[in-house]
């Protein structure tokens, strides 16, 4: 009999495995393998209650996967944190460090004559800024939104706190009322509007209204904004009230490149900017850039890097040398939704010296680090990772195994129908399939042959006569189960297709598509 699924089993679950997709997959590719499993799994198409129960759980499980991984925002803290990282979703942060470390370039003449100092120059954290902000959906169309900070300089600080509701109208747009209140401003009531005017062009506007002991001080931006073409964007922009401004910028954002031109007119500022990117092909993990910024304030000229440390963590670097204010680097580190901001401030002045330690300092810290902190700790947590999984999933490798056998019930009768499809035009017929460890060296002769038959639910997977699977372990696919934990695993199959029978053996975790690169054997024997 089959045993209702424990939520420590559906903990678990890898919902890439699950779904069959690549960690990778595109929302086209997620959307396909939802619509397929949710055909397969419908509890309406299963009559014995036993088997519409098991069905219930499968098809709320795979729907619960989607839902997750069709998400951006809730597929990266997936990715990083697993399934119990979901249960703090919606947090979205920034932390920001501002460090003054003048005095390692621009220490006064009397410093060095003075005998009595310590010599070692003084580096102080200036100010500090934090800001969270959560999303809780309170139904299909609207969404609460909370959201504080705190910030601190030079021993002043300050907070505030913001509540809004914003509620979706229809497809073309959506509107959003802002409360809030802090200890250095009065109240604040604000209103946001989206709306698509076309497929191409779409509107926002913001308006505030600001009370303070000044009295009450009114805000208005808008923001027009029309793709130039399916790379390109263009921007105008109009702030009335406190600073206020007229923009204009164009952003090329491709595969290899994301190009930014921008002029402001305003109060006090007004500027021109222009930005570079370059994404390099060979290594998706890195980028540099740079930057010109030209107005009443000055000239800032800025260059960097950032490179992509883990799936969602990227970790980067930026040296700003400005007229008049000075040298400065900054550091960020993003992972998943949180932000982590440190801008160094190192001299007021044009100095090479400075800008010789911004640049070269940063990647000496990164190789080393990466060489002796990060690789060791990456491996060891790897083999940390194996071994627990290896200890939590002897406790209910029964219950996952209980778990594939309902699932092969379930999916018979779609078996049966796929199958005289796949005869009617000679098309792929699944004849016998392995999942788990073979021992083909003849020096290992003792060991234990460890594998499951995964005919059924590999015949499932196939339409219009081919079956593709994606580079994820196969112990999550429908049907499936781990049978030697641990261990190096493979996925034998003997098939026929156009009459001929072929065979193929794949890795765990290696892409297999078939009918393709197969072998075929004497039928004879």
């Amino acid at each position: 009999m089959a045993t209702a699924l424990s939520e420590e089993e559906l903990d678990n679950e890898d919902y890439y495995s699950l779904l069959n997709v690549r960690r990778e997959a595109s929302s086209e590719e997620l959307k396909a393998a939802y619509r397929r499993l949710c055909m397969l799994y419908h509890p309406d198409k299963h009559r014995d209650p036993e088997l519409k129960s098991q069905a219930e759980r499968l098809f709320n499980l795979v729907h619960q996967a989607y839902e997750v991984l069709s998400d951006p925002h809730t597929r990266a803290i997936y990715d990083i944190y697993g399934k119990r990282g979901l249960e703090m979703e919606g947090w979205e942060g920034t932390i920001s460090v501002g460090i003054d470390a003048t005095d390692l370039f621009d220490r006064y003449e009397e410093e060095y004559e003075d005998v009595s100092g310590s010599g070692f120059p003084q580096i102080e954290i200036n100010k500090m800024h934090i800001s969270q902000s959560i999303e809780a959906p309170l139904t299909a169309t609207d969404t609460a939104i909370l959201s504080g900070s705190l910030s601190t300089q030079n021993g002043n600080g300050g907070g505030s706190i913001n509540f809004a509701l914003r509620r979706v109208t229809s497809a073309k747009g959506w509107g959003e009322l802002e409360f809030g209140a802090g200890d250095l401003q009065g109240p604040l009531f604000g209103l946001k509007l989206f709306r698509n005017l076309t497929p191409r062009c779409f509107v926002t506007t913001n308006c505030a209204l600001q009370f303070s002991s000044r009295g009450i001080r009114p805000g208005l931006t808008t923001v027009l904004a029309r793709n130039l073409d399916k790379n390109t964007v263009g921007y105008l922009q109009w702030r009335w009230g406190i600073q206020s401004a007229m923009n204009t910028s164009i952003v090329r954002d491709t595969k290899t490149s994301h190009f930014t031109v921008a002029l402001q007119l305003g109060i006090p500022h007004s500027f021109a900017l222009i930005s570079y990117q370059h994404k390099f092909q060979d290594d998706d993990q890195t980028r540099v850039k740079g930057s010109l910024k030209a107005g009443f304030f000055g000239t800032v000229v800025e260059y960097g890097a950032e490179r992509k440390i883990s799936r969602h963590s990227v970790l980067g670097a930026a040296v700003s040398i400005g007229v008049p204010q000075g040298v400065s680097l900054k550091v960020k580190l993003n992972r998943a939704s949180q932000t982590y901001f440190f801008p160094i401030h190192l001299t007021d002045q044009l100095l090479p010296s400075a800008v010789f330690y911004a640049t070269v300092g940063p990647l000496v810290v990164y190789f080393a680090m990466h060489r002796l902190i990060i690789k060791p700790y990456l491996r060891a947590q790897k083999e940390k990772e194996l071994e627990k999984q290896r200890e939590s999933t002897a406790t209910d490798i029964l219950q996952k195994k209980q778990e594939a056998e309902a699932a092969v019930r379930l999916m018979q009768e779609s078996v049966r129908r796929i199958i005289e499809a796949e005869e009617s035009r000679m098309g792929l017929i699944i004849v016998n399939a392995w999942y788990g460890k073979f021992v083909n060296d003849k020096s290992k002769k003792s060991e234990k042959v460890k594998v499951i038959d995964v005919t059924v639910p590999l015949q499932c997977l196939v339409k219009d006569s081919k079956l593709i699977l994606t580079e994820a372990s196969k112990a999550g696919l429908p049907g499936f189960y781990d049978p030697c934990v641990g261990e190096e695993k493979n996925l034998k199959v003997l098939y026929q297709f156009r009459g001929v029978l072929h065979q193929v053996m794949a890795l765990d975790s290696e892409a297999l598509r078939i009918p393709k690169q197969s072998h075929r054997i004497d039928t004879d024997g």
